[in-house]
């Protein structure tokens, strides 16, 4: 099958709403996988996978003071996320950034926008692993995010505002740099750290 088929089919997928887990074990093979996880990072029963991506981009550092000296501090993530198609990247899917959530009075956090409908999902860190049975050698933790807000788009795009969960696995790199933030001419440097993750979205399941 042609690259460019591929990603008219996963257009066509998305489209009518085929980003299920009962999709892809259909024989359809729309990736990522999503791998095991770490106990404390399982989503609770009553909600169920419906879009997934993998991301590449960068984790970005700034260094800032840190009681009497400094120390890189993450100030936002930036990146592409992509459906896969045999574990080759193919079609762009969303974007993730950080911006003010305007269901909390604009406080700044991690932001999902859809491609293709425009709909946002704001989410805020519920529980984390480092857990080296899971996580690479350097890589930033895995994550379990729970929804802080929602907008669809301005056509009313409403694909991302399902959202409840997400889970942020199969992380590769993105780690604060071990050096680069110790004098006083380091202040407020930037390091934009590549890496890569895949994204898992959930929804409440429909009584």
């Amino acid at each position: 099958m042609s690259h460019t088929f591929a990603r008219a089919v996963v257009v066509g997928a998305l489209a009518l709403g085929f980003g299920s887990p009962g999709y892809a074990q259909n024989g359809v093979p729309f990736g990522p996988d999503l791998p095991a996880v770490p106990g404390n990072l399982v989503v609770d029963e009553g909600f169920s996978l419906f879009f997934k991506a993998h991301a590449i981009g960068t984790q970005n550092y700034m260094c800032l003071p840190a009681g009497a000296g400094l120390a890189w501090r993450q100030i936002e993530p930036q990146a592409t996320l992509f459906q896969t198609f045999r574990d080759e990247v193919s079609q762009q899917l969303a974007t993730h950034f950080l911006s003010a959530n305007p269901d909390e009075a604009g406080l700044a956090r991690a932001t999902w926008q859809h491609s293709f409908d425009s709909s946002r999902v704001w989410a805020r860190l519920l529980r984390f692993s480092t857990d080296a049975n899971f996580v690479q050698p350097g890589a930033i933790p895995w994550f379990l995010l729970v929804t802080a807000g929602k907008a669809e788009g301005p056509t009313g795009g409403g694909l991302l505002t399902q959202t409840a969960y997400i889970q942020r696995l199969n992380t590769s790199g993105g780690a604060a740099p071990a050096t680069g933030c110790a004098l006083a001419t380091d202040l407020g440097a930037l390091a934009l750290v590549p890496y890569s993750a895949d994204y898992f979205f959930y929804r409440k399941n429909h009584d």
